[in-house]
């Protein structure tokens, strides 16, 4: 069967960032957000050839009991976002491949301190594009793993 039109998927997913070796990680998602958010520790910036790498650590598997996974992407931005409580913080964003529902897509993602939150991340509108529609009363449409597609 040939996916015409948007993916379907729930209020919360699983998807996976394979550039940063994360195979699975739970995602709510929030189309009242501009931006997705990443939950990581132990964040350091480095300068190598011009260019602002960052690396730090992410628990993929859920809260708490998941194990750590090292990464390290380049800088894409750090700027400015206000969380929902209008509070402002200074963030850096990288540029990543997220593949969910058996699509991938480029995904602009700040990199913050969630670990009062439930999901270890946030999937905001502008990752989503028109490449998705949301079913608010559905969870995980999307299973665990899946076929990949390149999206435009």
């Amino acid at each position: 069967m040939i996916q015409t039109g948007p993916i379907v998927i729930g209020w919360r997913e699983w998807l996976a960032l394979p550039a940063l070796g994360i195979a699975a990680i739970k995602a709510k998602v929030d189309t009242g957000a501009r931006t997705s958010s990443l939950h990581v520790d132990a964040l350091v910036a480095d300068e190598r050839d011009g260019v602002t790498w960052l690396h730090f650590s992410v628990a993929a598997g859920g809260r708490g009991h998941a194990a750590r996974v090292q990464c390290a992407a380049p800088a894409a931005a750090r700027r400015t976002v206000t969380d929902s409580g209008g509070h402002q913080t200074l963030r850096w964003f990288i540029r990543t491949p997220v593949v969910l529902g058996g699509a991938s897509l480029d995904a602009e993602i700040n990199l913050t301190d969630r670990r009062d939150m439930l999901f270890p991340m946030l999937l905001g509108r502008s990752a989503l594009g028109d490449h998705f529609a949301v079913d608010p009363v559905s969870s995980y449409r999307c299973g665990r793993g899946g076929g990949r597609r390149e999206l435009r």
